[in-house]
């Protein structure tokens, strides 16, 4: 590649990786996409990787940079020019940001992940019970990031609004599969007006896959998860 062409390598339903394209997209930066197969895992991404091996990789030049979050702040960092900042210019808000997006991924995708494989109705309600204490808890946090204004960074999508809404399909998906209600307006109905503006934003169309393109996957994958289970 030459010097300044960016690639990025991806599986089109990860989350993280829909994270980063939104933001490349939000910065208007041309760049490639390389969608990988975990089942055959090309050289480019174990040369780029060889620690983790995962996506998402952005190569910029000759240098990669892994983990969506760190892709994210060097976005930031090296075209801090052009287009919308994705954190917040105070040093403070930015380690909110920070302390608020690990927060996301830690507690919400393992919840989302196990409410999926609950074999029991019990073990499901338990795991959306789970689910909406952090949702909750995320509305209070965008009360407070978001200080009025339209998204949880201010007048424009960043940090925090592509962490949580790279979940967005995956949410709505789920709520179709397990026919129960996860974001809810009545109880948080700050993240719901949220997700209606962040949801018509051009560098969303263009990178959010359909919550039914999700919704398939998560059926294949169920189905694939149960019959691991009768395997053993």
């Amino acid at each position: 590649m030459a010097e300044g062409e960016l690639k990025l390598l991806g599986i089109w339903g990860s989350q993280f990786v829909i994270r980063v394209k939104m933001i490349l997209e939000q910065k208007g930066l041309s760049y490639e996409y390389q969608e990988e197969n975990f089942a055959n895992k090309s050289e480019l991404l174990l040369k780029h990787n060889p620690v983790h091996k995962k996506v998402p990789v952005l190569i910029h030049g000759d240098r990669a940079i892994c983990e969506s979050l760190v892709i994210l702040q060097y976005i930031d960092e090296n075209w801090s020019g052009t287009g919308p900042p994705v954190l917040p210019a105070n040093p403070y808000d930015r380690a909110i940001a920070r302390f608020w997006a690990v927060y996301i991924d830690d507690k919400l995708l393992p919840l989302l992940l196990d409410t999926l494989k609950a074999e029991t109705e019990e073990a499901k309600a338990e795991k959306i019970a789970g689910i909406h204490a952090v949702l909750e808890m995320l509305e209070e946090a965008f009360k407070k990031c978001s200080a009025g204004k339209a998204f949880f960074g201010g007048d424009s999508i960043g940090y925090l609004d592509v962490t949580l809404g790279s979940y967005l399909a995956w949410i709505r998906a789920e709520e179709r599969i397990i026919e129960a209600k996860l974001l809810d307006e009545t109880k948080m109905p700050l993240l719901v007006e949220w997700e209606n503006r962040f949801l018509a934003a051009d560098c969303v169309k263009k990178t959010l896959p359909s919550v039914e393109r999700v919704e398939a996957l998560g059926r294949v994958l169920i189905a694939k998860e149960r019959e691991a289970r009768l395997a053993k």
